[in-house]
């Protein structure tokens, strides 16, 4: 599917042929047999199966196995497809093999529960759903079975794993298949162009769930952004914590990754023992970390131990980038890189003094410093002290299409193609910068998820008129919710049996009965 003119939407001097999948499928003609995806080593604590070490030519025939099944059941191009997996390599095989199907990728955040994915799968029309069996103790594949059940136009679920339900397709056997009977083989010459739907990710506004939908041009220039800010050479090593299950985990580990044809080494991001050992045994070029996790890191001397080339600093919480802690790895490049949601997102090296770089106002041009540089987003500040962001990276359009007579919520472009992230931000003069003061009005960011402050307290007072739930600072995730209620176990019970997602559960756990 093409929003608009399919050269606006491209936005972009690679060209209409220049899609993910059709450039991980020339590194697999160039490099067939160098290493491509690394599962995290301790994948059979969270998840079924034992960690996979995949080729170029191994994913790639994997991928096609995938994407022949999805043709298999009758999906048609531009199907919507949600993907729903863990920072495993099923996520990005799968996520290719919808793509490499002319189909569009609707990336299901790992806490969603049956309310938010029945109601992300619902708004964009979603035909069928990728999951595993289970994530921990959490049966993933009877969950996708339930939203199934409530959302009208799902028609198959599929999973990787054991023991799955009645009904879920079992894609475990595409790792022995070399795909018979698979899509087209001209992969040059793809059945979707860089304008095409490549993949939606889902906000949150006041009134619920916002879907934001973007093409292979706009992912590839918020990958290009960091790619040239942090200098990742070609077939470099990529070891990432970050689940591609957002716009800002997209950018900051597919994207990398596709465009420099290495390797992706995957960790999941609960056990900080298990990672810091890893990091210590195998090399890295680059390593993806929260930013609060990689300066502490820097400041207790880590990277003097395990040192990547390049470390890139995720801030979900942009208002705590100008105050965060001097860099204390000076052998070691951080690229700081403020994530404004699902609109867009602005990296930038660290100065030479440990302090992080300025967001400019006006075009930011990477890499910062040279002459010239790639111009990849435009950062304004609209009257009301909010910023404002527009660019090849940024949505141009709402999606579905149609649907702002519809009176629901949805991404909404301004005059120009100016998008507000609604971050307060302030002018620093002399810089010529902007300076990110706070979060978007009524919104909590908890790491990788949002939420509206009047739709948690809608939801809690349902229960528990008495109860009351609000957000405090936390130094790694942004903000953390805690609950007050004169019965938790009972509050928390009651919101695990409503599919509800289990972060506001947990802001009960600490609560005395």
């Amino acid at each position: 599917m093409i929003l608009g003119e399919a050269d606006a939407a491209t936005g972009s001097s690679h060209g209409p042929s220049l899609t993910l999948d059709g450039i991980f499928h020339r590194h697999a003609r160039r490099r067939p047999e160098a290493l491509a995806l690394v599962d995290p080593v301790n994948r059979g604590a969270f998840t079924s199966g034992h960690p996979r070490r995949l080729t170029y030519a191994e994913a790639d025939r994997i991928v096609d196995a995938i994407a022949a099944r999805l043709h298999d059941m009758g999906l048609a191009m531009d199907t919507v497809v949600g993907i729903q997996l863990p920072n495993i390599v099923e996520n990005f095989l799968a996520t290719l093999a919808v793509m490499r199907a002319g189909m569009t990728v609707a990336a299901l955040p790992l806490l969603y529960r049956r309310v938010d994915a029945g109601a992300a799968l619902a708004r964009v029309g979603a035909k069928a759903v990728i999951t595993c069996d289970r994530v921990g103790a959490f049966d993933h594949a009877e969950l996708a079975m339930n939203v199934a059940a409530d959302v009208f136009s799902i028609r198959y679920v599929c999973a990787f794993g054991e023991n799955l339900p009645d009904g879920v397709v079992s894609f475990s056997d595409s790792f022995a298949t070399e795909g018979a009977g698979s899509p087209p083989s001209d992969h040059d010459a793809t059945r979707s162009s860089a304008a095409h739907i490549a993949a939606i990710t889902f906000d949150v506004g006041e009134g619920g769930i916002v879907p934001v939908a973007r093409t292979h041009a706009e992912l590839l220039a918020a990958g290009l952004a960091v790619l040239l800010e942090g200098g990742i050479a070609q077939d470099a090593i990529v070891q990432s914590t970050i689940n591609p299950s957002s716009f800002a985990g997209m950018s900051l580990t597919l994207m990398p990754w596709l465009l420099c044809g290495g390797t992706l080494v995957l960790r999941h991001p609960f056990d900080a023992p298990t990672l810091i050992g890893q990091m210590r045994a195998e090399k890295s070029d680059v390593l993806v970390l929260p930013g609060a996790v990689a300066c502490r890191l820097a400041a207790a001397g880590f990277f003097s131990e395990a040192a990547p080339a390049i470390v890139i600093a995720t801030w979900r919480a942009p208002e705590r980038l100008a105050t965060s802690a001097i860099w204390r790895a000076p052998d070691v490049a951080c690229i700081d890189v403020a994530i404004f949601s699902e609109v867009g997102l602005a990296p930038a090296r660290r100065l030479v003094d440990g302090r992080p770089g300025a967001i400019p106002l006006g075009q930011l041009r990477v890499p910062r410093g040279s002459d010239g540089g790639t111009a990849v987003v435009e950062i304004g500040r609209t009257d009301a002290g909010t910023l404002a962001l527009r660019g090849a990276m940024v949505p141009r359009y709402s999606f579905p299409p149609g649907i702002e007579a519809s009176g629901l919520p949805y991404f909404r472009i301004g005059e120009r193609g100016l998008v507000d992230t609604g971050y307060a931000c302030r002018f620093d003069g002399g810089k010529r910068a902007v300076v990110v003061t706070g979060s978007p009005r009524g919104m909590i960011d908890v790491g990788a998820y949002r939420f509206a402050l009047s739709d948690l307290r809608e939801i809690v007072g349902r229960i528990d008129r008495a109860a009351t739930i609000l957000p405090l600072p936390h130094a790694v995730v942004g903000q953390r919710l805690v609950g007050r209620s004169i019965d938790p176990k009972g509050i928390r019970a009651t919101l695990d049996a409503g599919g509800i997602n289990p972060l506001i559960a947990a802001a009960f756990d600490s609560e005395a009965a």
